[in-house]
């Protein structure tokens, strides 16, 4: 099994930046991909980004091109999505997710969730 902890939501006015975290822990060499989703009030979950454990493939939803930023450090078990010129529009709780198998391009299914963390940008 893996483990996954989300850190650093909050609240943030319009453009402004905020770093998320993902630790894992357990059965990490298990891992080839990781992702961050995210699912607002009324709305369905939906994929963000996903970064190879390995090599550093990245995936970006359309909608966070260019604003946010994917990455890894595979010494502390840990992804970040770097998320810069926050829009209102980006309010939700972002997860993180872990899976064993598939790559950046397919967006499900993941096997590993995180308990979720609330990012808050206000106009």
């Amino acid at each position: 099994q893996v483990q996954l902890v989300e850190s650093g939501g909050g609240l943030v006015q319009a453009g402004g930046s905020l770093r998320l975290s993902c630790a894992a822990s357990g059965r990490t060499f298990s891992i080839t991909t990781m992702g961050w989703f995210r699912q607002a009030p009324g709305k369905e979950r939906e994929f963000v980004a996903a970064i190879s454990w390995s090599g550093g493939i990245t995936n970006y939803a359309d909608s966070v091109k260019g604003r946010f930023t994917i990455s890894r450090d595979n010494a502390k078990n840990t992804v970040y999505l770097q998320m810069n010129s926050l829009k209102p529009e980006d309010t939700a709780v972002y997860y993180c997710a872990g899976k064993e198998v598939g790559n950046v391009y397919v967006t499900r299914p993941y096997d590993y969730w995180g308990q979720g963390t609330q990012v808050t940008v206000s106009s």
